[in-house]
């Protein structure tokens, strides 16, 4: 914002004003625009009063080191008398009153900075509460001022009680007070012209409440407003107003300014200095019930009183604000094996949680100073402190459910959407998943045993003996429990498949020679084989999809769509728009049409993992939305039909794990988790799920689209997922983030 700040206590003194340098400073500090111009002495008690016949003349301050009073004044703006405008900070001096102050602030000067969105006149150099210091205050009068010339204004006072003015204490009253003027210009309320608000100077204020008030309504009952004093002695307004205020806010008396009696004559010749009695004040808020501006600032809590420009308080406003930005600390556990992961986490944290909240970092809960605090884990599954998300459901957000099987598992992924189909036979999901058969295998010998209940993949390799090689059905074999594309291998007939167990057996022998430990045994890898051994056992065939869509720019190489999917509490589902399009090493042939006796899985494998360390997997990697926009057979927004495809397939598979398979998927309302769906397209231009990966491998989105892809995606789960459930914000995502299930599950926090 562009906020011109005045006040009617003068430029930063020790002696008279010294808060309004701090205050600036705290602004300016929050990222806004602040001008200033000030009255160039002392000019409380002036009201929205303006000198009429003045001429107006302007100084120029240049203010020093916080707290000091090294500030210079100048008869000429910065690079007007031949000095070099070295850009520093320049405020507007003006002799006259705080509303002309504004007067001349709004219409005279800073056009270049553009408009001014807000009038704060103040820190007054005490209270401003009860109607006798308001009708009089020239703080008041200032944001008086800017309100009848069209300007949201909020005056503000430090209610001081003691002379020893701390620094840290100012500091954190002007950070408070930036924190209000933030939420009060976001929240403006119907019909309010101008705030006035009250400000404890004492520490710890920011932890104290704000209450929106009433203004105490009060009169002078002690008698007249002015001591007669020496007509001799020389007039010092601005030692006059920091002794009233010394006296009254300390000790609730008034100094003795009479001076001595004077003479016996008809007229007595007499000067006067304002002195009111502010212990009406003071016994006027002892007085009356609790809920007006003294009684707040009395105990040391914030007032914040909504005015009309006539000086009544708008009715119908009340109860206690409270500021999250900043007062709400979070800690945060980010604890990533992968670099690419780490970094970028933090990096979001720090770019769309850091503007509402202090984040501390941590590197395990009992770095914390209370384990019921709020905390953020986003660290591997195995390190994840579970007890403490199920004991803390309010204050406690991890990055993964606990049991999601029904998704991430291949085989009870398929079991997961044979059961809903059964009950939902007109799902979508069965014209966007091929049906797998899933079965155990110790040695290939056991083959037949182990195919007895997969009769659809033994009825197909049969009739595949009799069709000629360009119609035979093709069947992909995954092992049920590796990842990174290990294991995978092509089939359409029995031998294939005994031969490819016998493969398998061959290299898991080998790797046992020469084996210390049983424990070693189990964790070799048969590079040749790529698979790592103790995965022998559960294995899944699904019909292979042919022909896959090509695109001629990407050399006929197959491709699959890997998505980011979100999925929040119990249960919200989203779809991240930035897809990634993984290409093959080869171009892609029909495995029909393969010369070679070995299959080149280079030609059918998008995995990026197979294409580390050569030159054939350039430009394996790419954003979705930059491929060819014009493919032969498909319509000219075939991009489009394919992503909504893909939400429509993605919030139907959630919620047939969520409702139909509760035991292998349970959600909790303080988890989310990054889900890495992968989808291949036909030639048609249909979409079919392929698999669901927790934990997904982001580093396979390489260096060049690290920021735009990933980096995004982290930023926009931490504005879905993590600022919601602290109360930071509420959001539904966005273009980036589409909804794409919300589901009821009754599992509150």
């Amino acid at each position: 914002m562009h906020i011109l700040v005045t006040n009617d206590d003068g430029p930063p003194s020790n002696q008279s004003s010294p808060y309004v340098h701090s205050l600036v400073h705290s602004l300016q500090s929050a990222g806004h625009t602040v001008s200033v111009v000030l009255p160039h002495q002392q000019r409380s008690w002036i009201g929205k009063a303006h000198i009429i016949g003045a001429s107006v003349k302007p100084t120029y301050f240049r203010p020093g080191t916080l707290h000091q009073e090294d500030g210079t004044i100048h008869h000429l703006p910065r690079g007007s008398d031949g000095e070099p405008d070295d850009g520093g900070d320049e405020w507007i001096l003006i002799d006259s009153t705080p509303a002309s102050c504004v007067q001349i602030g709004l219409y005279h000067y800073f056009q270049e900075r553009g408009p001014i969105d807000l009038v704060v006149s103040g820190p007054n150099y005490g209270r401003n509460t009860t109607a006798l210091f308001a009708l009089s205050s020239g703080t008041i009068g200032g944001a008086m001022e800017g309100a009848v010339c069209g300007k949201h204004s909020i005056a503000l006072s430090y209610a001081f009680s003691s002379r020893n003015h701390d620094p840290v204490v100012i500091a954190e009253a002007s950070r408070h007070s930036v924190k209000l003027i933030e939420y009060l210009c976001a929240n403006w309320a119907d019909g309010v012209d101008l705030y006035s608000v009250n400000v404890p100077l004492e520490p710890g204020v920011s932890q104290n409440k704000i209450l929106y008030t009433d203004m105490l309504i009060n009169k002078w009952s002690a008698g007249s407003c002015f001591q007669v004093t020496d007509a001799a002695a020389a007039d010092d307004p601005e030692l006059d107003e920091q002794r009233l205020r010394i006296a009254s806010e300390t000790t609730g008396k008034n100094p003795d300014l009479s001076g001595d009696k004077p003479s016996q004559t008809r007229f007595q010749h007499k000067h006067f200095k304002w002195a009111p009695s502010l212990q009406d004040v003071y016994r006027s808020v002892e007085e009356n019930p609790p809920g007006n501006d003294g009684w707040a600032v009395k105990e040391q809590m914030t007032s914040v009183t909504p005015l009309k420009a006539s000086f009544m308080h708008a009715p119908g406003i009340a109860g206690e604000i409270k500021l999250s930005d900043k007062q709400h600390t979070v800690y945060s556990i980010v604890d990533c094996d992968d670099p690419y992961v780490q970094d970028l986490v933090q990096k979001a944290l720090t770019r769309r949680l850091g503007d509402v909240a202090s984040i501390q970092m941590v590197s395990s809960l009992d770095d914390m100073p209370d384990r019921s605090a709020p905390v953020f884990q986003y660290r591997e599954y195995e390190r994840l402190e579970f007890e403490h998300v199920l004991v803390r459901p309010t204050t406690s957000l991890a990055n993964a459910y606990i049991i999601r099987k029904a998704l991430i598992r291949k085989h009870y992924l398929s079991n997961t959407v044979a059961n809903w189909i059964s009950k939902n036979p007109d799902s979508i999901l069965r014209h966007h998943f091929k049906p797998a058969f899933d079965f155990e295998l110790d040695y290939a010998e056991f083959l037949d045993d182990a195919l007895l209940e997969a009769y659809e993949l033994r009825e197909s390799m049969d009739k595949n003996e009799e069709r000629p090689d360009s119609e035979k059905e093709w069947w992909i074999l995954k092992p049920g429990m590796s990842d990174r594309g290990q294991g995978i291998r092509l089939f359409n007939n029995e031998d294939q498949l005994r031969e490819i167990f016998e493969e398998w057996e061959e290299d898991s022998d080998e790797e046992e020679e020469g084996s210390e430990t049983k424990e070693d045994e189990d964790e070799k890898v048969a590079h040749d084989a790529g698979i790592v051994t103790s995965q022998l056992r559960h294995f899944m065939a699904q019909p292979y999809i042919d022909p896959p869509l090509l695109l001629p720019s990407s050399s006929n190489r197959k491709f699959h769509i890997r998505t980011y999917v979100l999925a929040t509490g119990a249960l919200k589902v989203y779809v991240f728009k930035e897809m990634l399009a993984l290409f093959a090493a080869k171009p892609y042939c029909p495995p029909h049409e393969e010369e070679d006796e070995v299959m080149d899985l280079a030609r059918h494998l998008t995995n990026t993992c197979f294409q580390e360390g050569g030159s054939s997997n350039e430009g394996s990697v790419r954003r979705f939305w930059d491929l060819d926009h014009h493919v032969p057979g498909l319509a000219a927004d075939w991009k489009e039909k394919i992503f909504d495809q893909i939400c429509n397939v993605t919030g139907e598979v959630f919620e047939a794990a969520a409702r139909g398979m509760m035991v292998h998927f349970q959600t909790l309302p303080n988890a989310f988790e990054l889900f890495g769906v992968d989808f291949l397209v036909d030639a048609s231009g249909n979409a079919w799920l392929l698999e669901l990966n927790a934990f997904p491998d982001f580093g396979q989105t390489g260096e060049e689209l690290r920021e735009v892809v990933v980096g995004r995606l982290f930023e926009e789960t931490i504005d879905v997922a993590v600022k919601p459930f602290f109360g930071l914000e509420t959001s539904d995502g966005n273009g980036d983030m589409k909804l794409v299930k919300d589901l009821d599950l009754g599992r509150k926090a």
